[in-house]
């Protein structure tokens, strides 16, 4: 349900869930962090979904059994995050809940111009994952994280785009290899070179 392609620096990791969703069951969380914990050798590390949603979240039976709170979430962003390389979420589709935690922590997403984004966590009665509001509101701003988070906004496409938490639209037939492209010069530049330039964004991004 977790596929992992490696073609050289670029690892691209699918979500192939497609009948539940790709909603995510502990098992699948924790494929993940793992392949997020190993992935420091990627010169780019993509996150996409197999169908036409990116991710519901957690799948109901398991955050019926406590998946929705679970540290597994935080530990997953944290290792994406982390990664010296460049990290790009291609949202095949909406993306709700939990899942928004791996979306927030990479440095670029795209979108299809059908996906949706809301995190919904207030009205289930759970607090967002602890990293999660910090990374939106350096995306958006706090009156907007707290649009989404409080206000149980589900942000369009364009909406998000508009508000940043999106950085560019894209055509499904186009969304890999818009996700390729976006690649292709960190894919071709010495490693620590773009490592370095990725940490002084993120010092911009912190000072601002």
């Amino acid at each position: 349900m977790i596929e992992l392609a490696k073609d050289g620096g670029l690892w691209t990791v699918t979500l192939n869930r497609p009948d539940k969703a790709n909603s995510l069951t502990g098992e699948m969380l924790e494929q993940l962090a793992e392949i997020a914990e190993s992935a420091g050798e990627a010169r780019v590390l993509v996150l996409t979904g197999a169908g036409k949603v990116f991710s519901a979240g957690a799948d109901l039976e398991a955050a019926r059994a406590g998946l929705a709170t679970s540290p597994l979430w935080e530990r997953l962003s944290g290792a994406i995050a982390a990664l010296p390389g460049l990290t790009i979420a291609a949202l095949n589709g909406t993306a709700a809940g939990g899942a928004l935690g791996m979306v927030l922590a990479c440095d670029l997403r795209i979108a299809v111009p059908s996906a949706k984004v809301f995190y919904p966590v207030m009205k289930l009665g759970f607090l967002p994952q602890p990293s999660d509001p910090g990374r939106m509101a350096a995306l958006i701003g706090p009156a907007r994280t707290r649009l989404v988070l409080m206000g149980g906004q589900r942000l369009s496409a364009e909406e998000a785009l508009a508000f940043g938490l999106v950085d560019r639209l894209v055509e499904p037939e186009a969304l890999m290899d818009t996700a390729r492209a976006l690649a292709a010069d960190t894919l071709a530049a010495e490693p620590s070179v773009a490592a370095a330039i990725k940490a002084l964004c993120v010092g911009v991004r912190a000072r601002g």
